[in-house]
């Protein structure tokens, strides 16, 4: 039976001591080379400032970003009428962060045409107040309304630029409309109107008449 002190002693077991140390070797070599491997591959300890680069134009913006070993990449847009069209409104991440090389840049642009809004269903389908209200909250500017014979207050019609729109079609974001609405007064008046010239027809053939 092998005595504890023998099974340490190097002189015994001199083949299975030098393997033990053979695999502690190669198990510390391969610790040492995976965290080399990564101190490389993430760049450890080497970081990079991003530049802010909002209110920029695109251009602008990829030559700064290239020139920290970053890359922009457009994945947004939106429409902003006070501002330049194209310029950069948003970046992820955040001007003066610090980040690995070639990290990627998302940024939203300032659109470069007019977006294009589809006139909701309110024809012959609203009152002046719903009309304007739905309008308005689509950021849409209005005239005054032109007004024609019609039940009071009611949408009959959109114009745009004199011309007139269905729903569903498409005009520049916050274009100025004009609704034509009802007013029972023309309405009234009309109806006058037409009867009167009826009436005045009838008594011309009558006066013709009694020349027989």
């Amino acid at each position: 039976m092998i005595k504890l002190k023998d099974f340490f002693s190097f002189k015994q077991n001199r083949f299975f001591w030098l393997n033990i140390i053979g695999m502690v070797v190669v198990i510390l070599a391969a610790i040492g080379g995976t965290l080399f491997w990564l101190d490389a591959y993430t760049h450890h300890g080497q970081s990079y400032l991003v530049p802010n680069v909002k209110h920029k134009s695109l251009e602008q913006a990829q030559l700064l970003l290239q020139n920290q070993n970053m890359q922009g990449v457009v994945v947004d847009s939106t429409y902003v009428k006070e501002l330049s069209p194209g310029i950069i409104l948003e970046q992820k991440p955040e001007g003066g962060m610090r980040v690995k090389e070639g990290r990627t840049i998302y940024l939203t642009i300032n659109t470069r045409e007019v977006p294009r809004v589809r006139i909701p269903d309110i024809i012959d389908n609203s009152s002046v107040r719903q009309a304007a209200a739905k309008l308005k909250a689509m950021k849409f500017k209005l005239t005054e309304p032109e007004l024609i014979p019609g039940e009071q207050d009611w949408v009959y019609g959109i114009k745009y630029r004199g011309k007139s729109l269905k729903s569903g079609d498409k005009v520049p974001f916050e274009a100025v409309l004009t609704l034509c609405i009802g007013n029972t007064h023309l309405r009234d008046s009309l109806a006058t109107d037409t009867l009167g010239l009826n009436l005045g027809q009838e008594s011309e053939a009558q006066v013709d008449d009694s020349w027989f």
